[in-house]
């Protein structure tokens, strides 16, 4: 009795086909994962930022004086480090200078723990309030100083900072003075409007 034996596999065509249908899928894929994954990561450093705002806050309150988070632009991006008033006078970037007001914490760039964030903003990008003035080259909006200051009160200096990705994906912190309190915005490119994290 003999027994009839099919051959079973696939043809060189059918491979072929299924190679190309696997890197057609996948290279449309890998943008939005890409986009996705960066987004992802700047939502982390928003909400990484204002948690290091509301610490600071905390640490003005519970040392009852003024607690400030000073922001330096140096070639390599923005550096951030937390001060403490040393004299009663608030922290001023003058007595940082001096050594009067110390520093509390160890200097921190946004890109060590979030790679490909730092703080920027998308060219073009609009005011957060309509009417308002537009970020423009400056990501750090604090007034006249590069300090976002926290009092014993839990008051604080008002103003906003933009964060940025590598794509797209822009984030903005904003800090209310009367409460020291913060809100998080994104900017969804497609409609062209901030709303709330």
């Amino acid at each position: 009795m003999t027994t009839l034996e099919t051959d079973r596999g696939y043809s060189l065509l059918e491979l072929v086909f299924a190679i190309a249908l696997g890197i057609t899928v996948g290279a449309v894929a890998i943008p939005q994962y890409l986009a996705a994954l960066d987004d992802f990561r700047t939502s982390g450093a928003t909400r990484y930022v204002s948690a290091r705002f509301q610490r600071a806050r905390m640490e003005a309150v519970m040392r009852s004086t003024s607690v400030a988070i000073h922001f330096t632009e140096m070639p390599d991006g923005y550096h951030y480090t937390g001060y403490l008033d040393g004299n009663g006078n608030g922290v001023l970037t003058q007595d940082i200078q001096n050594g009067v007001d110390r520093r509390i914490n160890a200097t921190e760039r946004l890109r060590d723990h979030f790679a490909g964030v730092e703080f920027g903003a998308l060219p073009g990008l609009p005011p957060i309030d309509p009417g308002s003035t537009a970020p423009g080259v400056d990501p750090i909006r604090l007034g006249v100083s590069s300090l976002a200051s926290f009092t014993a009160l839990g008051t604080s200096s008002s103003g906003t900072v933009y964060i940025r990705g590598r794509g797209d994906a822009q984030y903005a912190v904003r800090i209310f003075g009367d409460t020291g309190k913060t809100r998080m915005l994104k900017f969804e490119r497609h409609t062209g409007h901030w709303r709330p994290l």
